[in-house]
């Protein structure tokens, strides 16, 4: 059984720069990978970013968020810059052992998820 704890979450003004990250406990993201998932009030969980044998982005966040993986493959950190009000949402880290790594249904374990908020 996979804990995922996600951490730094906050509020920012637009154009600004937060980190998340997700740390695992009772398993490693060398068993799993990683995803991270966001969601707005009303709106669907939507892709974020993946990091399998490589990494992926959503298109709303290439070349502003990336995503990284520590030694240990314990915890994975995802950067993200240049944040707009539509990047406003609540962010959660989540694993799994195969399959699309878009598809929130891949993923068997989730965290809380942590707020970002972005807003002048």
């Amino acid at each position: 059984q996979v804990e995922l704890v996600e951490s730094g979450g906050g509020s920012v003004q637009p154009g600004g720069t937060l980190t998340l990250s997700c740390a695992a406990s009772g398993g490693s993201f060398s068993t799993y990978f990683a995803g991270w998932f966001r969601q707005a009030p009303g709106k669907e969980r939507e892709f974020v970013s993946a990091i399998t044998w490589g990494q992926f982005y959503s298109d709303s966040v290439k070349g502003r968020f990336t995503l990284s993986i520590d030694m240990a493959k314990t915890t994975v950190s995802l950067l993200m810059n240049d944040l707009r009000p539509e990047d406003t949402a609540t962010y959660f880290c989540a694993a799994a052992r195969s399959g699309s790594v878009y598809s929130p249904t891949t993923y068997n374990y989730w965290g809380q998820g942590t707020q970002v908020t972005v807003s002048s």
